[in-house]
């Protein structure tokens, strides 16, 4: 996978009328005063200052489809197709249909090994870069119907959805706007037809799709022409049948990471800058208002959301990032990396940072030749959830007794460690800085702090330390930058009876839905 080539955002000032009938319409920061749970941009005006632009960053939050989406936390990928037999990674669009003849073709055991691992999703390769269809598409023959499996009356796609619904794991289509076999690619309007075609087809026969992933792949086609995507329309299509989709990658709603490694930021925002050119107030009171503004770009810095990067930004939008990593060294199977997956240390090292920097972790698990997991593939994934479960199957913190230097009425400490993701303390108005003392009833030992920002109320911490008191004075065990959805900090064994969670510096009001102290198993 790799991101398309990306542009400095840059903003032309709307006309004023417009920009104050929309700004308008904010809310004011502040506790008892949270912004729409549906406004995930923000309009920077003429005399906005950097104090002004900070509160806006603060008031930013996640669409419905984007709050869920955050919540899966771990969604698998499965690259599968021609390229699983010809052993390659890209394919060039020539190959022969026959070579695609899976022997033992089980998506309910690749699910199962999915939902077994604690995955939410499956994103599937449905089209990659070669053009073969793993559904029997109206719009080419290049598809599984023209192979020899089941006679070329199968239909892979529609044999996982099958399966994910069956364990409950919800679906995602991957599929590649680069299409090396297809004769219309490179005449640009023709093409785009094509492939609205086939994004219809695929939104339209296999019941709800909650995640359509894009990535900028692009080069010419058999007339010597590039492609030019047209991907506003692309977005209409998806917006029409699955309106609760989020698409990745080229679109508004999510982000990738800017890495293949697994390894998502330390400070990672999910409110960065946008270039708002063309949008009006009829625009932006629409159900998905960037769509026709929106133009991807490079969103691999290191800093995408700090303080000096939002100082010149004339908009802002919630953009949060997907990290994706293979489970392998390539994204398809091949026989020789059998004995090169990853370890379950190693994925469980992968989960911390990239669950644990705010993002959600996409893991590629490709099916062999028989269209199954390997047992290698299974036995990392299965060693991982041990892990995992091990490491939090108790929060350290439970049962303490919990205060605070300042609490909003109705937002009180306790909602930390209720478990409710709906709760949240956040501290009395106009307060930036702020603290969580707790107290246990014995010594807690632990090695792991969870902390999570109650982000339908928007992303908003930018410093905090970790203490403990060592019965004369408070010392630090662990720091950390942003939070955001969920943060999670790892740090040599700690033995206290009190610890202090202080939020250094914030936007806004912090607003705090969840802590966990947390003692991983030992090796």
């Amino acid at each position: 996978m790799a991101a398309a080539p990306i542009r400095k955002l840059a903003l032309l000032l709307l006309p004023a009328l417009v920009l104050l009938a929309v700004a308008a319409a904010r809310p004011q920061a502040g506790p008892e005063s949270l912004p729409p749970q549906d406004r995930n941009f923000a309009l920077i005006l003429p005399g906005d200052g950097p104090a002004d632009i900070v509160r806006k960053a603060a008031e930013v939050v996640p669409t419905g489809p984007q709050w869920a989406w955050q919540q899966r936390e771990f969604i698998a990928f499965a690259h599968f197709g021609m390229n699983t037999f010809t052993n390659r990674e890209w394919g060039q669009g020539t190959e022969d249909p026959k070579l695609f003849d899976p022997t033992d073709f089980d998506p309910r055991q690749w699910v199962k090994a999915f939902k077994d691992a604690g995955m939410d999703m499956l994103i599937l390769t449905a089209k990659h870069h070669d053009g073969f269809c793993l559904w029997p598409s109206r719009y080419t023959s290049h598809s599984v119907k023209s192979s020899p499996w089941r006679g070329g009356k199968g239909d892979v796609v529609g044999d996982v959805v099958k399966a994910c619904r069956e364990f409950g794991l919800r679906v995602g289509i991957y599929l590649s706007p680069w299409d090396r076999h297809e004769p219309s690619y490179g005449d640009s309007p023709k093409y785009n037809e094509h492939f609205r075609g086939q994004l219809r087809e695929l939104l339209t026969d296999y019941g709800p799709i909650d995640e359509v992933w894009f990535d900028g792949a692009n080069g010419e086609g058999p007339n010597g022409k590039r492609q030019v995507y047209d991907w506003p329309s692309y977005y209409k299509v998806i917006r029409e049948l699955q309106p609760q989709a989020v698409i990745f990658g080229m679109a508004p709603d999510v982000r990738w990471v800017g890495t293949e490694s697994g390894y998502g930021r330390e400070t990672e925002w999910s409110v960065t800058p946008i270039d708002l050119r063309g949008l009006d107030a009829a625009a932006a009171a629409s159900p998905f208002p960037l769509d026709g503004v929106f133009k991807p770009g490079d969103l691999t810095a290191a800093d995408l959301g700090s303080r000096e990067k939002i100082a010149a930004a004339t908009g802002l939008f919630w953009y949060p990032a997907e990290t994706d990593v293979s489970i392998r060294p390539g994204w398809f199977y091949h026989p020789a990396d059998d004995d090169k997956v990853k370890t379950p240390e190693k994925l469980v090292d992968i989960y911390f940072s990239s669950v644990g920097r705010n993002s959600t972790l996409l893991l590629n698990v490709p099916p062999d030749t028989r269209g199954r997991i390997h047992d290698n593939d299974v036995k990392s994934l299965l060693g991982m959830k041990a892990i995992l479960d091990a490491t939090f199957k108790a929060n350290l913190a439970a049962g303490a007794t919990i205060k605070s230097t300042s609490e909003a009425t109705g937002h009180g400490p306790a909602a930390v460690l209720d478990g409710n993701k709906d709760t949240y303390w956040t501290p009395a108005e106009g307060a930036e800085s702020a603290a969580l003392e707790m107290e246990f009833p014995d010594d807690r030992t632990f090695d792991l702090a969870l902390v999570q920002e109650y982000i339908r109320a928007g992303q908003r911490v930018e410093s905090f330390v970790l203490e403990a008191w060592d019965g004369k004075a408070w010392t630090a065990f662990a720091r950390g930058t942003t939070i955001g959805y969920k943060r999670l900090l790892r740090f040599a064994p700690v033995t206290a009876r009190k610890v202090r969670l202080t939020i250094e510096r914030s936007r806004a009001c912090p607003a705090l839905a969840a802590f966990g102290l947390y003692r991983a198993p030992s090796k």
